[in-house]
């Protein structure tokens, strides 16, 4: 998919506030904190990597700095706070829409950049400087249409959920159910079943569902989709704990070494891959160029890539997930 940018007029009044800042080209001086949802994933590795390539080129100081675990709403809002105070802009992918909403609107109104990547906030389009992230919803749509194409428009399936308050995995949520509805020969069922925030809480989680599922021993579904990294994970091993993988579809979402693995033995058959390093990347140039008074686009789309057992050898997708797997 390739980036697109969709172009709206930024306020006057905001965008002159912060020419009193503005910073001398290459200024060491600049300091932009990341704040990720979390800092152990390979996923947020790879926004730090990217991160980290445009402080170089800008030479500036960047800060990466998560919370330990991705559930940590309170952590997330302290370290916004705190960082905030010793930076210039904030980078910052929210783990709950909700939760971190108000302490982003008081760093905003400090007259700093507030950079929002991954996942949305709420209510935030009126003092956020850009949303620079994966097309969500239509990352939903695209596993919907993936595993509509390899039941040949038949069967059953189910979806584990990710973490109630993530905004980027309720966006693929939703669009993949948008998107599965629209084939009158797939029926939905059990599609509120929560993975939580570790891949051993996901894989407890898609245990518990599968065994819910089974009947007579074989399992009452076709298909199955999961919007993120710690719930792909999670049922691909409770798949394999029960001898199901690659009898039932299984479409996910992210990278991991052990996706692609299965991916080549047909126990996966499609996940959605987001281009992490360049969403770290554009989040932090797009912070800097809104502390030069430069005009940024409100919202950025840093495209999603279906990666299935057919062509995980192409040469565009390899690139793509060697910057995910090392």
């Amino acid at each position: 998919m390739k980036i697109r940018h969709f172009l709206v007029i930024t306020s006057i009044a905001a965008s002159s506030a912060l020419f009193s800042c503005k910073p001398k080209e290459g200024s060491a001086s600049t300091r932009i904190a990341v704040i990720p949802k979390g800092t152990t994933h390979i996923y947020w590795k790879s926004v730090e990597a990217g991160a980290k390539k445009a402080a170089d080129e800008l030479k500036i100081e960047v800060t990466f700095i998560g919370p330990q675990k991705e559930d940590d709403r309170s952590q997330q809002i302290d370290l916004v706070t705190n960082q905030s105070a010793l930076h210039d802009a904030i980078v910052l992918a929210p783990l709950d829409a909700t939760a971190l909403r108000d302490v982003a609107k008081q760093t905003a109104e400090k007259g700093k950049p507030v950079v929002i990547i991954d996942s949305g906030l709420n209510d935030s389009a009126s003092f956020i400087t850009s949303f620079v992230a994966t097309d969500n919803r239509e990352g939903g749509r695209i596993a919907a249409r993936r595993l509509v194409e390899i039941l040949s428009g038949q069967g059953r399936v189910t979806m584990l959920r990710y973490m109630q308050g993530s905004a980027s995995t309720m966006e693929r949520e939703e669009g993949f159910l948008e998107e599965i509805e629209k084939t009158p020969g797939i029926q939905i069922v059990s599609v509120n079943q929560y993975g939580g925030a570790t891949a051993s809480q996901a894989q407890d989680a898609a245990t518990s569902l599968l065994q819910s599922l089974t009947v007579d021993e074989a399992l009452s579904v076709q298909g199955i989709y999961c919007p993120n990294q710690t719930t792909t994970y999670g049922m691909l091993q409770a798949l394999q704990g029960k001898s199901l993988a690659g009898k039932v579809k299984f479409v996910g979402f992210d990278c991991d070494a052990s996706f692609l693995d299965a991916l080549k033995k047909g126990e996966m058959h499609g996940t959605v891959l987001q281009d992490p390093v360049n969403m770290g990347y554009l989040g932090v140039k797009t912070a800097y160029a809104k502390l030069k008074g430069e005009a940024v686009t409100p919202l950025i789309d840093t495209g999603a890539t279906l990666v299935t057992p057919e062509n995980i050898a192409d040469p565009t997708i390899q690139a793509l997930i060697k910057t995910q797997v090392p």
